[in-house]
């Protein structure tokens, strides 16, 4: 874009529309059948988000209409601002435990204080990620391992239906008790179970179960909920609310979303700063790694930084439309994909068929038992615990068993410094092990025209020249172990003065690597052998260069892709030891002649000058 001014043309910076208003991007692919598939997809999900909304925000310690406002406004924004096209964000349960986990210490669970809080916790949480996103940190979320959020999702999964257990059993446990001490009110309650209530939330337990079973295409919260409900409506009709006391959850505000305000004050933002932390790694997390997910189905390239921005406008407006933290969610994300989605268009459907429901079944949750919720989450619950992936790590990793385990109890314990413990492992292990770079001994393929070199175990290996296969980059937590294998290969070898590393595995270099490496050089120097790289990667090459470090070490020293690093070597080495080799690996090592006896062979320069002539030179 160009400017006219004093007859000049100025360059004008051009604005990139499609990552301002990222949904420019698709609105070229809306068509009138597009458009048909959207919103099929829309109302099915509008289905499937109600029952779930109602149960998320009862988790969250919030009336339910606040689940159903947070599957509202928040929804549409993420669907228009994300990159994902079939992304659908709302309520999940992750976040709606943490949200009451984090809140409930400082106000009463329902109360105006901790909604007031809630509004503030969400916007937070929204202004972070919109600036991480803003700020391209989309990388960030990389950093935190699928084995780490697997234990932490069991470990929510335990806390819901521990915080449901009251509910489903109708005994007597004050709201927010730990989950161990839940525990340990139930087992000593177990005389006071409520048969009534327990009927009612097994009845929706195994009709959940049995319908997604045989009747996998129906949405099965809403039929065990249905089930549940008139379950429970027989059982007064016949006992009594007295004698059953199942109580309901109460009719809905049927309407739009009402405005809010959060706690600006200062006390309110310094409660929900840590907080907010948690809910913004909690819903970044499940956010990219779900649409990741959906895409390498569809195809779709997915920009974490967009997604980033797309989640924080979601959660800045959400709180102040009476919406709690959201995120990306599986299960509605996965249903809206399998139902046909084309476009973000079939999440902005499902908001408005959500708000037409809500005006006609809202009175209807009046008949909605508490119990039959209890037996929903229940089974949300147990759907949490990915039982394949934990049984497989067993198999597979010791380590990574320790990261989920101590994720998963740390979650149990304190749910907003559990999932720091499990990440702060799984990083403190990978560091362990990228910090130990593995030194292997290799030999030159047996093959005359192979350049390659391989394992070194059970062949035979130059008495002179130690080639080692370097597996990891050189920084500062590797330089300490690398010295050690380095001392201690010089103590059980020490006729072996030239080693040769296999540079292929270097990645990267940082200072501490490159004066390790100069130090290394000028050691073998002195000691009249020489340290020497075959295939260095040049952005490591570069690295030592500019920081002057390839003085010591010496562009010699370099071999390149298809050179023979022991042919360059051979005419420093020592010929008496080489007239005595049995091995004779390298081409260089045939024109040595072993010595008879009574005779000394000659240096390998004059040999090879004079092996026509006089090979072996004969002394008296």
């Amino acid at each position: 874009m160009y400017a006219q001014h004093a007859g000049r043309n100025i360059s004008l910076p051009s604005i990139n529309w499609l990552r301002l208003l990222p949904f420019l991007s698709w609105r070229n692919r809306l068509s009138r059948a597009q458009g048909r598939d959207d919103a099929i997809a829309g109302f099915t999900g509008a289905l499937i988000v109600l029952p779930q909304a109602v149960a998320f925000a009862t988790i969250a310690g919030l009336p339910p209409e606040y689940g159903l406002y947070a599957a509202m406004a928040p929804a549409i924004i993420a669907a228009l601002f994300g990159s994902s096209w079939h992304l659908v964000s709302g309520p999940t349960t992750a976040i709606s435990i943490a949200v009451f986990a984090s809140v409930s210490p400082h106000a009463a669970p329902g109360s105006p204080e901790f909604i007031s809080l809630v509004l503030t916790l969400t916007f937070l949480a929204g202004l972070f990620e919109l600036i991480l996103g803003l700020a391209r940190m989309g990388a960030l979320v990389n950093f935190i391992s699928h084995t780490v959020v697997i234990g932490f999702t069991a470990g929510a999964a335990m806390l819901i239906a521990g915080s449901q257990i009251k509910n489903f059993f109708g005994i007597d446990i004050p709201r927010g008790t730990p989950f161990f001490e839940t525990l340990g009110l139930f087992a000593q309650q177990t005389g006071a179970i409520n048969p009534y209530v327990a009927a009612v939330s097994l009845t929706t337990l195994f009709a959940g179960i049995l319908t997604k079973i045989y009747a996998p295409k129906l949405p099965y919260m809403i039929v065990a909920l249905l089930v549940g409900s008139v379950f429970a409506a027989g059982l007064n009709a016949s006992f009594g609310v007295d004698m059953t006391a199942i109580r309901t959850v109460g009719a809905l505000p049927a309407g739009l979303p009402p405005l809010s305000m959060p706690d600006f004050s200062f006390h309110g933002l310094s409660k929900m700063l840590f907080p907010s932390l948690i809910i913004t790694m909690l819903a970044l997390t499940e956010a990219v790694s779900i649409s990741r997910a959906i895409a390498g189905s569809s195809g779709q390239h997915i920009d974490g930084n967009q997604e980033f921005i797309g989640q924080g406008l979601s959660n800045l407006v959400g709180a102040f439309f009476s919406g709690y933290a959201s995120s990306g969610s599986f299960n509605r994300s996965g249903v809206n994909y399998a139902a046909g989605a084309r476009t973000p268009l079939a999440a902005v459907y499902a908001s408005f068929f959500l708000l037409l429901i809500l005006l006609l079944v809202a009175p209807l949750a009046a008949y909605l038992p508490t119990a039959a919720m209890a037996g929903i989450l229940f089974l949300v619950a147990w759907g949490l615990i990915d039982f394949h992936h934990i049984r497989q790590l067993h198999h597979i990793s010791r380590a990574e068993t320790v990261v989920l385990w101590v994720t998963l109890i740390g979650t149990l314990i304190d749910l907003e410094k559990g999932i720091f413990f499990g990440i702060a492992l799984s990083l403190a292990l990978y560091l362990y092990r990228t910090s130990r770079p593995s030194l292997e001994a290799v030999v030159p393929d047996s093959d005359a025209d192979s350049y390659h070199y391989v394992t070194a175990h059970g062949k035979p290996q130059c008495p002179q020249i130690k080639m080692m296969r370097l597996n990891g980059s050189i920084f500062f937590g590797a330089v300490s172990h690398l010295q050690q294998q380095i001392r201690e290969l010089e103590e059980q070898e020490p006729q072996r003065k030239h080693l040769v590393v296999m540079a292929t595995g270097i990645n990267f270099i940082d200072l501490a690597g490159a004066e390790f490496l100069a130090e290394t050089a000028q050691h073998y120097a002195r000691a009249g052998g020489s340290l020497g790289f075959y295939r260095m990667k040049e952005s490591v090459a570069e690295t030592l260069r500019s920081g002057g470090f390839m003085a010591d070490i010496g562009e010699e020293n370099l071999y390149l892709a298809k050179s023979r690093p022991g042919e360059a070597i051979f005419p420093r080495l020592d010929t008496n030891i080489c007239a005595n080799c049995p091995h004779r690996l390298f081409p260089s090592c045939q024109t040595v002649s072993r010595p008879a006896m009574g005779r000394q062979v000659i240096g390998h320069q004059a040999a090879a000058k004079h092996e026509r002539i006089i090979p072996v030179l004969a002394v008296s």
